[in-house]
């Protein structure tokens, strides 16, 4: 019988008051390894040693009672942390604004939506006072806003010498928030150092092994939690790079791509508009190409199965990993779409041709500049 390790040889030591980011592919072991550090999985071999209070943050369903409501898995989580219920009353105010769900708090938490729970379970981990936080990527779950608080709130972990660490795809909060990343592959610390080097070392693995698509075409129509009922559907997604060549791995920063969308059509209609969209792993929008803006919308499409082309040249992003998502309109009004249809890795690239790249935002932004030695200062 073959064995298979989820982590093998990692040693890792941290101290109070760092915030690490955990990097890694899906399947790299990350996940695992949270739940070895919050005692939810018992190592094979080897030991864990904990100085302070733990609270996890892991997969969605983890850690609440769903028969209970919110209000009593409050007083639950903060028991299993060892706190008094008077310990816990005091934070409890705090704990519920910050959450947003008052209506709902004596809903048992089986009523909830995704994003609810995780507005919950984040507040209570990270309001009962924890020496050491651990959150998986389940903030991803969340909406833009709340999940700005909550790394809002993570951060200010660091002013109370509170130790985080933290798992997730969003390369940009790892980098703003984390001054240390750990980077996992197959099971193994592979790189272990400050945040944005284990970024660019993260960056250049994914390149070494193709891992930005998963294959040449997507299929979209077997896509889950599509919204189409009715036609026109989305069939297929395929992506290129500049050279026409099927985009199997990465994109430079600054490169082209071209989409191919397949859709298909019961019956002739004007006015048919398809999207592609760019979003950050935490879902949100950063740019969005839509066909409304050519005039090949005005064009009737016939019977049967349709194409769309998007070429965008020089997609300025900078490097890091992006969810693509793909829409189709009539007459701009949504007909189907599929969400995080795929994911594109950006990596680095002279894009300015001065060998350096931006470490912060999103965009690469052409722009020239000069220095006129002839003119006279400006008065203040």
């Amino acid at each position: 019988k073959e064995e298979f390790w989820a982590l093998k040889n990692v040693s890792v030591e941290v101290q109070q008051g760092e915030i690490i980011g955990i990097l890694g592919k899906n399947g790299a072991g990350k996940s695992t390894f949270l739940k070895v550090l919050s005692r939810i999985t018992e190592p094979s071999m080897g030991r864990i040693h904990l100085n302070g209070r733990v609270a996890s943050l892991l997969e969605v369903g983890t850690g609440f009672h769903p028969e209970l409501t919110g209000r009593e898995n409050v007083f639950l989580n903060g028991a299993i942390l060892g706190m008094s219920r008077e310990e816990i009353k005091m934070k409890f105010d705090e704990i519920v604004a910050f959450a947003e769900i008052e209506k709902f708090l004596d809903t048992p938490v089986k009523r909830y939506s995704s994003g609810m729970y995780v507005r919950l379970a984040f507040s209570v981990a990270a309001h009962l006072d924890p020496e050491i936080l651990i959150v998986d990527e389940v903030l991803a779950v969340g909406d833009v806003a709340f999940q700005r608080k909550c790394l809002g709130k993570m951060e200010d972990a660091n002013t109370r010498s509170r130790t985080v660490l933290f798992v997730s795809h969003n390369l940009a909060a790892v980098e703003s928030f984390c001054s240390r990343a750990i980077v996992l592959e197959q099971g193994q610390v592979v790189f272990d150092g400050p945040s944005q080097d284990a970024i660019q070392f993260y960056l250049e693995s994914l390149r070494s092994n193709g891992g930005g698509l998963h294959s040449d075409v997507i299929d979209l129509h077997s896509a889950p939690g599509r919204p189409a009922k009715y036609r026109p559907q989305l069939k297929k997604l395929a992506l290129f790079d500049g050279n026409g060549q099927p985009l199997r791995g990465n994109l430079p920063a600054g490169g082209s791509l071209k989409a191919l969308i397949y859709f298909e059509l019961e019956n002739p209609c004007p006015n048919v508009d398809a999207e592609l969209g760019f979003y950050t792993l935490g879902g949100e929008r950063i740019c969005t190409a839509h066909s409304a803006y050519e005039p090949c919308r005005q064009h009737k499409r016939r019977v049967g199965d349709q194409l769309f082309v998007c070429e965008i040249p020089n997609l300025p992003l900078l490097p890091g990993e992006y969810k693509i998502n793909v829409r189709l309109d009539i007459a701009l009004c949504e007909v189907d779409s599929v969400e995080d249809a795929t994911r594109l890795t950006v990596i680095q690239s002279d894009f300015y041709g001065t060998g350096i790249l931006p470490t912060k935002g999103v965009f690469l932004m052409n722009n020239r500049w000069t220095m006129d030695h002839d003119r006279e200062e400006v008065a203040a």
